[in-house]
């Protein structure tokens, strides 16, 4: 599924013009990217939880050519999905 497919889905439940359910579905996700940015974690109730996570530099090791590299440290995203989502997954 992609973005337009999400506003499309939008469109249709709950009736708004194409433009406005446009800018609900990016309002959205711009709020989710603004808060995550600022190193907050997201919970959405019935879905789950996205949280940054910091990684540590590391030693790290070239597939190709076997050469040890560094592996600088850097932020990654996490999600944990819900009872509910996993419970509705699974049936």
């Amino acid at each position: 599924m992609t973005k337009i497919d999400i506003i499309q889905n939008v469109y249709e439940k709950l009736g708004f013009s194409k433009k406005d359910s446009a800018r609900i579905v990016e309002s959205v996700f711009d709020t989710i990217k603004d808060s995550l940015a600022n190193g907050e974690k997201i919970k959405i109730s019935g879905f789950g939880n996205f949280v940054v996570k910091d990684k540590k530099s590391r030693r790290g090791r070239n597939p190709q050519t076997g050469d040890e590299i560094a592996i600088s440290a850097r932020k990654v995203l996490t999600f944990k999905s819900s009872q509910v989502l996993r419970k509705a997954l699974n049936e």
